[in-house]
């Protein structure tokens, strides 16, 4: 009899996977929201306590649902570009990245532009 394996890739990993996929577009920098400051101070200092340098997860929401998961990420962009145009090759580069680098599915993403940089 064969077993059945199953694999779960964590939230922050797939929140990894997301910074670095957005942040491939030209002139976007992802940074947490008001409501992800919070919650980016309290891992800050967790991490610190424990002396963990992980990859970067502020700036990205990650949900999941059924077999995927629905992605909101905050981004400054760069205000030589149209906002509308950036968040949605921001959505094309995680939505095509995540299941690559993951194998996790990708139901949707929400991308929000949090500032602009002049």
């Amino acid at each position: 009899m064969l077993e059945t394996l199953e694999t779960v890739v964590a939230a922050p990993v797939v929140a990894a996977v997301a910074v670095h996929a957005a942040q491939r577009v030209p002139g976007v920098r992802v940074q947490p929201g008001v409501a992800g400051l919070v919650g980016s101070v309290v891992r800050t200092a967790r991490q610190h306590v424990k002396g963990l340098n992980p990859a970067p997860v502020e700036g990205v929401r990650v949900r999941y649902a059924e077999a995927a998961v629905q992605l909101e990420v905050d981004v400054v962009i760069s205000g030589d570009d149209q906002a509308a145009a950036v968040a949605r090759a921001v959505q094309r580069s995680v939505r095509a990245v995540v299941p690559e680098l993951t194998g996790v599915a990708v139901e949707s993403v929400l991308v929000t532009v949090v500032d602009v940089a002049c």
